[in-house]
């Protein structure tokens, strides 16, 4: 007779201060719909745009993203505590000045999308408090979140990328004329402008004109204080998802989807979470055999120069050439319908099973770092 698994309390953690605050809220619906309670207790918590971590309501109707529902986390007057060291895991909630705990936390699932949450701050505080958590460590969910580093990590680990450059402010101010003239004299026109540190497509705009490339500067700008203006490049958009395994195996790669415009003229904001008109998402990708384990052996790699751990979808863009890295998500966009759990759906990994495999993987690399540290 098999034994029942042992149930589990994860920490549910969505919001938070980026740009990206709504889709955190909807990849937290999808996942408080689809966690195995069998399995699992979860405690909900939610960032508020201003940082206040407040218990949020376990209805991930609440949270469901659509043209007529942009979800928020409001702060409700309740704060969480989290452990005050690393010898328990007791979380608790202060309501109306009174203290009660929550229980001792298993896991953390931190489905948080951007700046102070994606990029390392989050994953850090829980590390100090000895908590452990699904997805990358500081260093590697840092890296990966800037653009620039992210670039420069991948072409030092033999992987092709987009010809660009990184744009501060400063320099920005001091010569825009100057950075005007190296877009057209050595990556030409398209290109495409991006906050270095933003996801979700947030503050990227195509340049077709030397004159628009004011204004798409702003843009980025907005968003972060350095800017990658990158090459326009034409080709297929192929994506891969990558699990991370149990300490001591290579990670896992999803066979491949594609992103294929029908409307949109690139892959922004509006087509990925407002508009499913705009685009269509097509997984399985019609690639050759040949080209789907190229692809994925490069999927892995990029998860493996960065040191990422847990998930990630990797972006190419596949030209005459061959395939190009566009970009790295250490905690790309999973709602159901999100090209992460399609991609391991179609692999033959529902998406409740999913979850379960990405917060058992977090537990037994725990477990194993545990032992290590005995």
């Amino acid at each position: 007779m098999t034994p029942t698994p042992e149930r589990r309390t994860v920490m549910v953690v969505f919001g938070g201060r980026s740009s990206e605050h709504q889709i955190s809220c909807a990849t937290a619906a999808g996942v408080l719909g689809a966690i195995d309670r069998s399995r699992f207790d979860v405690i909900p918590v939610g960032i508020t745009r201003e940082g206040a971590w407040v218990l949020e309501d376990d209805n991930p109707e609440k949270f469901r993203l659509n043209p007529e529902n942009l979800p928020e986390v409001v702060d409700n007057g309740t704060r969480i505590l989290m452990p005050d060291s690393t010898a328990n895991r007791i979380v608790s909630v202060v309501r109306e000045g009174v203290r009660s705990d929550l229980g001792s936390v298993d896991v953390v699932l931190p489905l948080l999308h951007g700046p102070f949450g994606e990029d390392g701050t989050v994953q850090g505080m829980l590390e100090l408090v000895g908590l452990p958590f699904v997805g990358s460590k500081v260093l590697a969910a840092s890296v990966a979140m800037d653009k620039h580093f992210t670039k420069l990590v991948l072409q030092a680990a033999g992987l092709r990328v987009a010809p660009g450059f990184t744009v501060t402010d400063l320099d920005w101010a001091a010569d825009a004329a100057g950075v005007a003239t190296r877009v057209e004299d050595s990556l030409g026109l398209p290109v495409f402008v991006k906050p270095a540190r933003a996801g979700s497509s947030v503050g990227v705009t195509k340049v077709k004109s030397v004159a628009d490339l004011a204004a798409a500067m702003d843009v980025a700008f907005a968003e972060d204080d350095h800017v990658l203006i990158e090459q326009g490049i034409v080709g297929r958009e192929i994506e891969i998802a990558v699990l991370g395994s149990p300490r001591g195996e290579r990670a896992r790669a999803s066979v491949a989807g594609e992103i294929v415009m029908t409307e949109a003229e690139f892959y922004d904001f509006a087509a990925k979470y407002l508009d499913d008109s705009a685009v269509r998402l097509d997984c399985p990708a019609d690639v050759s055999d040949a080209q789907l384990a190229e692809a994925q052996e490069l999927a892995i790699r990029a998860f493996e120069a960065l040191g990422a751990e847990g998930l990630a979808r990797v972006d190419f863009f596949l030209d005459d050439e061959g395939f190009l890295v566009n970009e790295v998500n250490t905690m790309p966009g999973f709602t159901p319908i999100s090209m992460f759990p399609r991609c391991w759906q179609a692999s033959g990994l529902e998406y409740p099973e999913l979850i379960t495999e990405l917060l058992e993987v977090a537990l037994s690399r725990a477990g194993a770092a545990d032992v290590r540290s005995a």
